[in-house]
This record gives structure tokens, C-alpha cells and sequence, in this order.
């Protein structure tokens, strides 16, 4: 079974639920969803200006908790799945450590919507989904993830490109939806924020957090 962890804040917890039920919501099958909680953890690392969230680095941190096997996938809270996740198990891993969407992405502002600095560098957002082959990414050890620079972390500088594939960008559309889209990313901002409640896409996500407090 595939393992799945969404990022978890505990200041802001309530994307993570809605996030939850949108991909409970598509499923077909029985699914085995974790929050990944930092007070669950036993995780040190030194905040700094570019930890906007917590679970920037301990996202790195899960082939450790799968002991280093079988497959597992990575979402940012601020996503809706709109699809049966488990279709991502048709693509092939038998080679690569790493399947993410390989964004070429410039901010457009000078903050992010957690009030912290938006710090440009290379494979932005690439690590906000990604699908793991644990047993090729032992380099992650907890020590690895405590110790090493963030941003050497998100861009995946332990793992050799060549072990680093390609998801289809429909599991990771940032801030537009199309006929196409598989999980819509409110990377610039989500509307469980005032100041962005107005938002592209706002009404699509609010509909799904209103389903989740139906049914919870």
C-alpha cells in the first residue's frame, strides 16, 4: 500500500483535514494517510527565515519513517486532490528514487502566504509532491535532515539527477485548475487566509472544506 503524508501545521491544521478528505473523497481503495505532525516527531532542527511551515524539512524525513522501504508520497497542505491518487502506482519507480513536477517557477511576490521571506532558488516547489522510492533515499537519514542546509534539502542535492523523474504537472498544478488537473496547489495563497479568501479557485476549495465538516 502506498504510504501518504500530508504536511501538517499546527497553527493552521484545518488545510490539512480538507486535504485529507479530498483524497479520501477520489479514492477507490483503502488508504493509509499520516499527518505529519512535528510533535509527533523526534526532530531538531534550527528554524531560520525560510522555514515557513513545519513541516519545511521534516518532509525529507520519511523514507526514515518507512524504514527505508517501499513507496511513499509527500503533499503540501495547501493542495486538493481531484483524482484517485492511487493511479500514481501505474508509474514506474524501478529506477528512480524521486518522481516530482519539475516547476520552473518564479515567485511573483517577496512573501509567502505563512508572512515569511519567498526566497527564489533552483527546483522551487518540486518538493511540495513528491512520490518516494524509499529504499533509494537512505542519504535521508534523520542526521542528513537535522543537519544539512534547507535549501540543499529541497533541491535534492543528495540525490543524483538521474534518479529524479518526472510526475505528470497535473499532480501539481500551481494556482490553476484545467480540464487536465489531478491536485490544484495554493502555492501563492489559500483561502483559509482573509487575506486570501478571494482567491483563484477559492469557491472549488471552500466546497470541499464545507463536505468535510458535513461529514465530520
Amino acid at each position: 500500500m502506498l504510504k501518504i503524508f500530508i504536511g501538517y501545521d499546527s497553527r493552521f491544521p484545518e488545510p490539512t483535514h480538507v486535504a485529507e478528505y479530498s483524497i479520501r473523497k477520489h479514492a477507490t481503495s483503502p488508504l493509509d494517510i499520516t499527518f505529519l505532525q512535528l510533535a509527533n516527531l523526534d526532530f531538531s532542527y534550527k528554524v531560520d527565515e525560510q522555514c515557513s511551515t513545519e513541516f519545511t524539512y521534516t518532509r525529507f524525513l520519511i523514507p526514515y519513517l518507512c524504514n527505508y522501504k517501499g513507496f511513499a508520497l509527500f503533499l503540501d497542505n495547501d493542495i486538493l486532490v481531484l483524482n484517485n491518487i492511487k493511479d500514481l502506482l501505474n508509474l514506474s519507480m524501478e529506477k528512480y528514487a524521486l518522481r516530482v513536477v519539475k516547476h520552473k517557477y518564479i515567485p511573483s511576490t517577496e512573501t509567502k502566504m505563512y508572512g515569511t521571506n519567498q526566497v527564489p532558488y533552483a527546483r522551487k516547489n518540486w518538493s511540495s509532491v513528491m512520490l518516494m522510492n524509499c529504499a533509494l533515499l537512505k542519504k535521508w537519514t534523520k542526521e542528513y535532515v537535522e543537519n544539512t542546509p534547507g535549501i540543499q534539502q529541497h533541491q535534492f542535492k543528495a540525490i543524483p539527477d538521474e534518479l529524479i523523474g518526472d510526475l505528470p504537472i497535473e499532480w501539481n498544478s500551481l494556482d490553476y485548475m484545467n480540464e487536465l488537473t489531478k491536485l490544484i496547489h495554493y502555492t501563492s495563497g489559500g483561502p483559509w487566509f482573509e487575506k486570501y479568501k478571494d482567491c483563484a479557485f477559492a469557491e472549488l476549495w471552500n466546497l470541499y472544506r464545507a463536505e468535510w465538516r458535513t461529514y465530520n
